[in-house]
């Protein structure tokens, strides 16, 4: 028994500082590259214009017009949605989820959320009033519903080239 070591370490992954085993910087979990390419570009263009579309939506007084409940509904939805995806990206947490098909999901989430917003899009600039009190927040509302639009649109181009990359197998 004496030539048993005092001090047996059982760790299977590589070897880590004392300060990180300790705590260590929890930004070495982030994803920097992802912050370099043009989906997260996108996704933080989707997320800010969609907080600023939601907000000029939810600044009226828009029950009188129940089509402003759908605009309100897509705009809000698809901000907390990208919100989280972006997150769950950025912090590498769609590779604890390898079972999913990331390409092909993120492909089909922004091809949806951009009829979606193309549907939400059209009502609102369809039934902007005038003479309104609030017609200028209701038409700006609009310009940026355009404008995420188009961005969800070029996402979902990405996101096809990207899911393109795999060769189309969604296993991997």
């Amino acid at each position: 028994m004496a030539d048993f070591p005092s001090k047996v370490t059982t760790e299977t992954g590589p070897p880590y500082s004392q300060g990180a085993s300790q705590g260590g910087n929890s930004l070495s979990r982030v994803d920097v590259s992802f912050l370099r390419g043009i989906p997260a570009i996108l996704m933080i263009i989707e997320i800010l214009l969609g907080m600023i579309h939601w907000a000029l939506i939810a600044s009226t007084i828009f029950v009188h017009t129940s089509v402003y409940g759908w605009v309100m509904f897509v705009a809000v939805t698809l901000w907390i949605l990208t919100t989280i995806l972006f997150l769950l990206t950025l912090f590498s947490g769609h590779r604890h989820l390898a079972f999913i098909p990331w390409p092909l999901t993120v492909m089909m989430y922004n091809g949806i959320a951009a009829v979606l917003y193309l549907t939400a899009f059209l009502a609102n600039a369809a039934s902007v009033p005038t003479g309104f009190l609030y017609d200028g927040h209701l038409g700006a509302a609009a310009f940026f519903g355009a404008v995420v639009t188009v961005a969800y649109g070029v996402g979902t181009f990405f996101s096809y080239l990207d899911w393109r990359g795999d060769n189309g197998n969604t296993s991997t």
